[in-house]
């Protein structure tokens, strides 16, 4: 059952945002100060604009005017220049926040416990690394700058306003309560209102993600139905929650559009009432009105992009909410002493009070072969998981030489046991490259022979430029059972001692997974091998074989032993090899 990765409170984003704005306190404050200086400068126009109309009215000569005009010109284009400057460091401050904020995600996100990932599926994950990075990306970029310069400039506007006329810049007040109160009833509605949406997002973008990965499964057991009530599910409550959020931008941007534009109109009418009383002059009136139509702009602005910035903020707290996943693992420093791995009494439960395995114990001897074997659901992956350190166990303990698997750090416990799925991943650059994720510093002639240890240098001889040929998306294409036998490699480079195969070879056809599978045999010797199969010559291989049902281990013991037993493992053999167990003479 997969479940929605935490989100960080307001709080919670508030003081990360703080943080940030404190990290970068010198550039934000120099940024700010342009901006300021540019606005300011932007207040030149309409006051002179109102002087000369008064000059004009009062008797002046040509020479006063062109004065007034040069003077016009100049804070024009100082005030070009200015904004351009602030606009280029807004930019640049924005793309050094953005990666800081990216790098400090993706960092977070790859050290996430693998329980947490496999538990919540990849859906949120996905989403929250592509649609809510894109969209934090437009509001750190441009949303911030944009509402600060916005805001800076009302300020600047209203004051300069107030200067000019006091009794004429009254009017701009009508449209204050009808902003706050339109803005205050937005503000309560929109956070809630956007998690939701984003969330909705995420749970449709999985659904389809597993809808196309497993096709074929669901065209073989007739599911399409299923699925597309699914996507129609999950499509349903996009859009209510989409609707939700156009609803509550459909009543506020009205609002916001009449508290801005009411104000010039106001402002004009009392402003001539004024003028006509002889309390003011028409500059001051002309300069009042043209500070109230300049102030529509950065107040238009800062509704948009404050909008802008629900979308972000939510955004922002799903991709800081990463960091509410507590780790699943306390490394102690302890060092194992030896290479023995054993089980004691363990339980795992994906669901709360819903054990998936019921105390399972088990000791493997260092160099040992164990062939898992029983009926899909039967805890099989599960326990091959607690016993590759993946999952920690919820009640009892695995441990390698005597430490527990959880109280290893991440890198040493890699060294110690690995787990090989039949999932499997080519990244995008050369196949040296791939192969160099587990060991950088190994020499080309031991990635050679990783590769042919597993059976592929045959097709790597083929490749236009061998190591250096570029795979992976949009490079030379490499099929499923090449990419297997690229992450088997892998680990063959990072040798370690205890190695959890599960399905590990099954995409390869019975004949190459036999071959391969014999090929790691002699490159494996002297490690212990835990293998996950349906192919039951794995089990007759192994030293020996553990049935699993229902969660415990309901057999353990060697092939001949459990096939003379006559229980649950010989009634498997016979049913795979095709005839009566006591006369089986091995493969």
């Amino acid at each position: 059952m997969s479940t929605q990765l935490p989100v960080a409170t307001a709080g919670e984003v508030r003081s990360q945002a703080g943080q940030l704005f404190r990290e970068h306190r010198r550039p934000l404050s120099a940024t700010l100060a342009l901006h300021v200086l540019a606005a300011a400068l932007g207040l030149a126009g309409p006051f002179l604009l109102g002087r000369m109309v008064d000059a004009v009215l009062e008797g002046t000569t040509a020479a006063r005017l062109n004065l007034l005009a040069l003077m016009l010109a100049g804070f024009i284009l100082a005030q070009a220049l200015i904004t351009r400057a602030a606009i280029r460091r807004s930019l640049i401050l924005g793309e050094k926040v953005f990666a800081q904020l990216r790098e400090t995600f993706i960092r977070r996100v790859l050290g996430l416990p693998l329980s947490t990932v496999e538990r919540a599926g990849t859906g949120d994950l996905v989403a929250r690394t592509t649609g809510d990075i894109d969209a934090l990306s437009r509001t750190v970029r441009f949303a911030v700058p944009e509402i600060l310069v916005a805001l800076v400039t009302t300020v600047l506007t209203l004051a300069a306003a107030v200067i000019a006329g006091p009794a004429i810049a009254a009017g701009a007040i009508v449209g204050v309560p009808l902003l706050y109160v339109g803005t205050r009833w937005y503000l309560k509605r929109a956070r809630d209102a956007y998690l939701w949406e984003r969330a909705a997002y995420a749970t449709l973008n999985g659904a389809v993600t597993e809808t196309v990965d497993g096709a074929r499964t669901i065209d073989t057991l007739s599911l399409a139905d299923v699925r597309v009530r699914r996507t129609e599910l999950d499509l349903s409550d996009a859009y209510a929650a989409e609707r939700r959020t156009l609803f509550l931008r459909s009543v506020w941007f009205p609002t916001a559009e009449m508290s801005y534009v009411l104000p010039v109109a106001t402002t004009l009418a009392w402003g001539a009432w004024l003028v006509g009383q002889g309390h003011a002059t028409v500059g001051q009136l002309t300069a009042v009105v043209l500070y109230m139509v300049q102030i529509v702009d950065p107040v238009d602005r800062l509704v948009s992009w404050l909008d802008e910035l629900q979308v972000g903020t939510s955004s922002l707290a799903r991709v800081f909410g990463i960091a509410k996943i507590p780790d699943d693992r306390t490394p102690t420093g302890q060092q194992p002493d030896g290479e023995d791995i054993s089980a004691s009494d363990i339980r795992y439960a994906y669901v709360d009070d819903l054990d998936v395995l019921h105390g399972v114990s088990l000791r493997l001897a260092h160099g040992e072969r164990l062939a898992m074997v029983g009926p899909s659901g039967a805890g099989k992956s599960t326990l091959g998981r607690l016993l590759a350190g993946i999952h920690p166990p919820r009640t009892g303990r695995v441990v390698v030489g005597g430490v527990p698997l959880v109280d290893l750090e991440l890198d040493q416990l890699r060294r110690e046991v690995v787990l090989v799925t039949q999932e499997h991943h080519v990244f995008v650059g050369t196949l040296r490259d791939n192969l160099a994720l587990a060991a950088p510093a190994a020499p080309d002639d031991e990635l050679l022979r990783a590769l042919d240890a597993v059976d592929a240098l045959g097709w790597v001889d083929t490749l236009p430029h061998g190591l250096d040929t570029v795979v992976g998306s949009g490079g030379h294409p490499v099929g499923p059972a090449h990419a297997q036998q690229i992450a088997l490699a892998r680990i063959v480079l990072a040798d370690p001692h205890t190695l959890v195969l599960d399905e590990a070879t099954s995409l390869l056809d019975p004949r190459a997974a036999r071959h391969l599978e014999r090929s790691l045999s002699a490159v494996l010797k002297d490690r212990t091998v835990i293998a996950i199969a349906h192919r039951l010559h794995t089990a007759h291989d192994a030293d020996r074989v553990a049935v699993v049902e229902a969660g415990r281990i309901a057999e353990l013991g060697s092939h001949d032993e459990l096939v003379k037993h006559g229980e649950a493992y010989a009634a498997l053999w016979e049913s795979w090899h095709g005839r009566p167990a006591q006369h089986d003479p091995g493969p």
